[in-house]
C-alpha cells in the first residue's frame, strides 16, 4: 500500500500547477534601474551638476527640444521605414519620441520635478496605445533605434516613479512589437544593425526581467563583436558573424568593403564610413554597460576589441594620415557622439591608456543626440559608479 499511496500523492502533486512566480521573484536577479544607466551613476551626476563636464552637458540637454514640457508625441500604428528612412512614415517621429521620453526620464530623476515623469509617461502611453508593427527595409534597424531609447526611459520611470498606471501596457508592447524583432538578430546586414538591435534587446530584456532574452542578447553580442572588430589574433581574415552567409575569403573581403589588409581595431564598416562604424562600436559598448549593471562583465571579454576600435578610429578622426592600404587611401570621418561610455568604462574604470580616444571624447563634449545616442557626457563622463 505504501508504494501505491506514494504514487498517488506524487500524481496529485504533479497535477496541481505551481503558483506563478511573483514579480519580485522574477525580477530578483536583475538590478533596477539598470538599462545603460544605474541609480548610482545618476546619483553621481546629480551630485555634480554644478561642476564640469556635467554642468555644460546638463545645460545642453535642458536647452534642447526633447527636454521641453510642451513636447508632443506623434504615435502611429505602423512605422514604415525604407532605406535611409525613405519613405519616412513615422520613423523620425518614433526615434524622436523615444529620445524625448528618455530626456524627460533623466530630468525627472535629476530634478525631482514630477512634471518630467508625467511627460515621459505621456509619450510612452501614446505609443503603447497604438503601435503594432514596423515595416519596410529598415524595420529591424528602426525597431532597434527606438527600442533602445524606449527601454531606457521605461526602466527609469518604472523604477523611480510611482504614477505610471499603464506601465504594464508599455511592457507588453516592448515584448510583442519590439523584442521579437531585435532579439532575432541580423547576421547578413552591416554589423551596426545587429549591434544596435542587440542594444535594444538587452535593454528590453532587463526591463521585462526576461533572463532568456538577456542571455540570448549576450550570445549575439559575443559573436557579433568578434566579427565586427578585427584583432590580429583572429588570423588572416576577420571572423564570420554567426549565421552569416559571408564565409569565403572573397565574400568576407567584399563584406568588409574590399579591405584586404587587417589590423587591430579595424571594423567591418570602416571603409564604408565612420558614422555607421561609430554606431556599431557605441551599441556594442551599450550592451556591455547594461550587462555590467546586471553583474556580468562583458568589458573583460571585449576590452581589447573595443579599445583598439576606439583608438584606431579616433586617430583617423583627429586627422592622422590615412595609410595607402586602408580603404584605398581614403576614409569618410564623422564618428559623432559615440565613445563617451566606452572611454569611461575602459580608461576611467579599468585604467587602460587611451590617449587618442581621450582627445576625441574631450573635444566633442558635451556629446549630443544621434538616433539612439543621447547625452552620454552627462550620464557617463568621469563616472566611477
Amino acid at each position: 500500500m505504501r508504494p501505491i499511496l506514494a504514487a498517488l500523492l506524487l500524481a496529485v502533486a504533479l497535477a496541481v500547477p505551481a503558483p506563478p512566480a511573483s514579480a519580485e521573484k522574477v525580477g530578483a536577479a536583475f538590478r533596477h534601474p539598470g538599462v545603460l544607466v544605474s541609480r548610482a551613476q545618476l546619483d553621481h551626476v546629480k551630485a555634480n551638476l554644478g561642476a564640469e563636464p556635467w554642468k555644460t552637458a546638463w545645460a545642453a540637454l535642458r536647452a534642447g527640444a526633447f527636454a521641453s514640457l510642451s513636447y508632443t508625441p506623434k504615435p502611429r500604428a505602423n512605422v514604415e521605414c525604407g532605406p535611409s528612412s525613405n519613405p519616412n512614415n513615422g520613423c523620425s517621429d518614433e526615434r524622436n519620441d523615444a529620445m524625448a521620453a528618455y530626456a524627460h526620464a533623466l530630468q525627472w530623476y535629476l530634478t525631482g520635478d514630477d512634471r518630467h515623469a508625467k511627460k515621459a509617461v505621456q509619450i510612452m502611453d501614446a505609443w503603447s496605445a497604438v503601435i503594432t508593427e514596423h515595416t519596410g527595409h529598415n524595420a529591424r534597424l528602426q525597431t532597434g533605434w527606438a527600442g533602445a531609447s524606449f527601454s531606457r526611459a521605461a526602466e527609469l520611470i518604472k523604477h523611480t516613479y510611482t504614477g505610471w498606471a499603464n506601465a504594464g501596457r508599455f511592457a507588453t508592447k516592448l515584448r510583442t512589437v519590439y523584442l521579437p524583432i531585435v532579439i532575432a538578430g541580423s547576421p547578413n546586414t552591416n554589423g551596426n544593425w545587429e549591434l544596435i538591435m542587440t542594444d535594444a534587446a538587452i535593454g528590453i530584456a532587463v526591463h521585462l526581467d526576461d533572463r532568456a532574452a538577456f542571455d540570448r542578447a549576450v550570445t549575439t553580442w559575443r559573436g557579433r563583436l568578434a566579427a565586427y572588430v578585427y584583432l590580429t589574433t583572429d588570423g588572416s581574415l576577420p571572423k564570420q558573424a554567426p549565421g552569416s552567409r559571408y564565409d569565403t575569403r572573397d565574400e568576407l573581403i567584399g563584406y568588409w568593403y574590399g579591405q584586404t589588409t587587417f589590423v587591430n581595431g579595424l571594423a567591418q564598416e570602416t571603409c564604408r564610413d565612420f558614422g555607421h562604424t561609430g554606431w556599431g562600436i557605441a551599441a556594442a559598448v551599450h550592451v556591455a554597460e547594461t550587462a555590467r549593471h546586471q553583474g556580468l562583465d562583458l568589458y573583460a571579454e571585449g576590452k581589447d576589441r573595443l579599445r583598439h576600435a576606439m583608438g584606431f578610429h579616433a586617430g583617423l578622426q583627429l586627422g592622422e594620415p590615412v595609410p595607402s592600404w586602408l580603404c584605398g587611401g581614403s576614409v569618410k570621418p564623422g564618428l559623432g557622439p559615440t565613445f563617451e561610455v566606452g572611454f569611461n568604462a575602459l580608461r576611467n574604470r579599468m585604467g587602460i591608456g587611451m590617449a587618442r580616444t581621450q582627445r576625441l571624447v574631450e573635444q566633442g563634449r558635451p556629446a549630443g543626440v544621434s538616433h539612439f545616442l543621447g547625452w552620454e557626457t552627462l550620464t557617463h563622463a568621469n563616472n566611477p559608479a
